[in-house]
């Protein structure tokens, strides 16, 4: 079967088996930031955007992009790269595998919630698994990077 689809602003078309996982044409496509971590969609590795909502790509198949828009982190890369110096900072970033798909949902978070509490946080992001960390210095510097969006003072 044919899809067609915007990914990261640009157009493709291209032929794919009905059974064809979105993660796996993704990766094919060349976009190497999403990971696979868990194969039940828990892990929340595979995080992309679909027309502006995040979805676990190990989950959906990509016939269902057909006519869609579609954000990898290299489609927000230099958002990515900000938020991801906060993280550097908090020394959140151990192994950095989970960071792809966490930092999706941080940014998907930012653009849905104006100002979110530390419940809010955590519910919005209680589907990333972080093998390394304690979580205590991602919710760092996702307050710190929040707070600095809004134009506040980094301290918490």
């Amino acid at each position: 079967m044919q899809i067609s689809c915007d990914i990261n602003g640009k157009s493709y078309t291209r032929e794919i088996e009905p059974d064809l996982v979105l993660i796996d044409f993704l990766r094919e496509l060349g976009f190497l930031s999403l990971k696979q971590g868990c194969d039940t969609t828990n892990c929340g590795l595979c995080t992309v955007w679909v027309d502006g909502t995040p979805r676990l790509s190990c989950a959906m198949l990509a016939a269902g992009i057909d006519g869609r828009q579609i954000t990898t982190l290299e489609g927000v890369e230099r958002e990515a790269l900000a938020f991801g110096q906060f993280l550097a900072d908090q020394g959140a970033d151990q192994c950095g595998f989970c960071s792809p798909g966490f930092i999706m949902n941080v940014l998907a978070m930012e653009r849905e919630l104006t100002d979110p509490s530390v419940e809010e946080i955590k519910h919005y992001l209680s589907g990333n698994l972080c093998r390394c960390t304690g979580y205590a210095g991602q919710m760092r510097a996702i307050r710190l990077y929040l707070k600095a969006r809004r134009g506040g003072s980094c301290e918490l």
